[in-house]
């Protein structure tokens, strides 16, 4: 068995074959599966001549330094063929992908996880799993590839983005959105191979779709070619002629799942299942492979390093024309996505302004002008919106538009594809040199859900604007009313949910979101105006700990009324006629991060919410707040979809009001 240290060949590279070359991932993707009796050796079997002949002539990368900035991105689309990666990391060295991984692959603490994980091991670009994910997240990766070289030139920004997809990712709806933005952007840097094997779980492709999916490329503006992907000088020329073309490529490679297992190769029996000991024998058989299992022979090792040391020299040019640059530290600051402090001065002094001002508008519109601050002190920030632009006053004054083969600019309209515009997002956070937000209506969260998941799962800083939060966006009706969409959010784990009540907390927000890089964050704001609620400026960024007193009555409070977004200004109602009219102490809390909240302290959350009985006011559904309520606490909010028409109807038609509120605290505690 080999280990990664320098090698000494056999022979010498020369003398061993692409086809020798291909055939170890082949032996190393079913011995994997195998020995876990779990996974998928067929599609890694059947696009290993493909894989062989792009590492091998065409990538740069440089396993001794996974994240050099300037590297190719190589993206497993179809991540159920893990092994594909995990064997190729393997094969050039990655310092983390002993022998050992392989052989333990999907097994609970190993860095050969079932579906290929961002920072789980190095070297892998995205998390892919969930088809079509990759291969729109690489969208993203292509379009701020061309984006930071707008900016930095090809001295220093000059690589590709490939893919290999599977009829899976072509199939999910997403990548209609994915490759119709490639092609109108023109993303000439994207490489996409389809393992055009014509098999899906069920058996063959032709039990569910007719699609031909090369016409569907070229109507979306992609140069297509078609190719036998074990013809590894026809994919070598399809590549070159990829490379050439000013438009995104598509390489359709007909391929045979399981390439090599004489009996069950074609078949779906080798999509999802282990060959079994018989096949694997019989395989080694047929593909001349006379070595056990996990042994790759020394000479056929060192050609794969081999393609290491050349990535190693490409990266070592490039630092040094980096070091020659007199754009080196914004560059390095750029990748870094590291904002300047000039950022959070501006928001600082945007916040005392409208404190003195006491500015009445709705949180979209706060939005907007934070957003005018914020893009005025920094050009790391990268806009955009799903044809809601002008709804979501997600573009400011001086952003320019990114246009087809125009990439300077720093406004992406995404055309109407929540998901392709999550999933983009996602891809140019994972890229650096940007950090991306995007708008839609919060109800419309549900199309975007699958890439918001991930970015949590990814821990990307990916801002989502969701403007039209309740049924405060009145006539439109229910169908673009959000009601349980709050309660999804806040399930997904490592998420922050913003709801801010104001002006004040829209800008606080946004400066928490900004400051959490290790997580995406959702600001959802209203389409009503809201008043200013805060009294004073402060220093205090009063939203950072989750929740805060708004209200503290002057003796001990007899009940506690928790409100977010547009709902905190009718909590504050309800505590005036509490007091006013029944001589009711009521504090009123405003919740505008429950994430946050939960990561203080239980004293520091005990301060806040009292011991007092306690009333909820959310213009969503209930689900989540016993959490904060308890069991004998009320709840104020909706009880099922909204309905049309102007939004004080609304509010009174479903009994969300001062009075409501009121009337719930008092038969608390009276």
């Amino acid at each position: 068995m080999t280990s990664q240290t320098a090698l000494k060949p056999v022979t010498t590279a020369a003398t061993v074959s692409e086809q020798d070359m291909a055939n170890a991932i082949r032996v190393l993707a079913m011995d994997s599966v195998q020995k876990a009796n779990s996974g998928h050796p067929g599609m890694p079997m059947g696009m290993a001549d493909v894989a062989t002949v792009l590492f091998n002539r065409f990538i740069n990368i440089d396993p001794s330094r996974p994240d050099w900035p300037d590297r190719d991105r190589f993206v497993l689309s179809a991540g159920h063929g893990s092994m594909l990666q995990y064997a190729l990391h393997y094969l050039l060295g990655y310092d983390d992908m002993q022998i050992e991984e392989l052989q333990r692959f999907r097994q609970l603490g190993s860095r050969t996880a079932g579906h290929p994980e961002y920072g789980h091991a190095l070297g892998i670009e995205t998390t892919t799993g969930p088809l079509g994910q990759g291969i729109s997240t690489a969208v993203g990766m292509a379009l701020a590839e061309r984006m930071l070289a707008a900016r930095y030139g090809a001295d220093l920004v000059n690589h590709h983005t490939y893919v290999i997809a599977g009829d899976g990712c072509l199939q999910e709806g997403i990548s209609h959105e994915a490759i119709d933005l490639a092609g109108h952007l023109k993303l000439s840097r994207l490489i996409v191979f389809w393992d055009d094997n014509a098999i899906s779980i069920d058996g063959p492709t032709s039990l569910s779709t007719s699609m031909d999916q090369p016409a569907r490329f070229e109507a979306a503006g992609w140069n297509v070619q078609s190719v036998a992907g074990h013809d590894m000088e026809a994919v070598a020329a399809a590549i070159e002629a990829a490379q050439r073309s000013d438009r995104p490529s598509l390489i359709a490679c007909r391929t045979v799942i399981g390439k090599g297992a004489p009996n069950l190769g074609g078949s779906e029996k080798t999509h999802g299942a282990p060959l079994g000991e018989a096949e694997i024998a019989a395989t080694r058989e047929n593909i001349g492979w006379a070595y056990a299992p996990f042994e790759v022979p020394d000479d056929i090792l060192f050609a794969w390093r081999e393609i290491a040391g050349r990535g190693e020299a490409m990266r070592r040019a490039w630092e040094q024309r980096l070091a020659a640059s007199p754009r080196r530290e914004a560059f390095e600051n750029a990748v870094a996505a590291q904002l300047p402090d000039a950022v959070f001065e501006a928001l600082d002094a945007f916040r005392r302004e409208h404190v003195e001002k006491a500015t009445k508008v709705a949180t979209r519109k706060a939005s907007e002008m934070a957003l005018d601050a914020i893009n005025g002190a920094t050009e790391l920030t990268v806009g955009g919106s799903a044809d809601l632009t002008h709804s979501n006053l997600t573009i400011t004054k001086g952003m320019n538009r990114i246009a087809p083969s125009d990439y300077a600019g720093r406004y992406i309209h995404y055309g109407i594809r929540e998901h392709g515009m999550a999933a983009a997002m996602n891809g140019i956070a994972l890229h650096g040199g940007f950090v991306p937000y995007g708008g839609t209506f919060l109800c419309f969260a549900d199309y975007a859900r699958g890439a918001m998941r991930l970015s949590a799962l990814m821990g990307q800083r990916v801002i989502y604007v969701m403007t039209h939060d309740s049924i405060g966006l009145g006539e439109d009706g229910p169908t673009h009313q959000p009601v349980e969409h709050l309660a999804m959010l806040r399930a997904t784990p490592n998420l922050n949910v913003f709801r801010p009540a104001d002006i004040i907390e829209t800008a606080e927000c946004w400066e928490l979101a900004l400051r959490s890089k290790d997580r995406p964050s959702v600001l959802v704001l209203s389409r009503q105006n809201l008043p200013m609620l805060g009294q004073a400026y402060g220093d205090e960024n009063r939203s950072r700990q989750g929740a805060y007193i708004l209200r503290e009555p002057a003796e001990h409070r007899a009940v506690t009324l928790i409100a977010t977004g547009s709902e905190v200004e009718i909590a504050v109602a309800a505590a005036e006629r509490l007091e006013t009219e029944h001589g009711i102490a009521a504090a009123v809390v405003s919740m505008p991060c429950w994430e946050l909240f939960e990561e203080q302290e239980t004293a520091a959350r005990k301060a806040v919410l009292g011991s007092a009985p306690r009333v909820a006011v959310e213009a969503a559904a209930r689900l989540g707040w016993d959490r904060w309520i308890g069991e004998t606490g009320a709840f104020v909010g909706m009880t099922g979809f909204g309905a049309s028409a102007p939004a004080p109807d609304l509010y009174r038609h479903f009994n969300i009001t001062p009075e409501a509120v009121a009337a719930a605290a008092l038969k608390l505690i009276i």
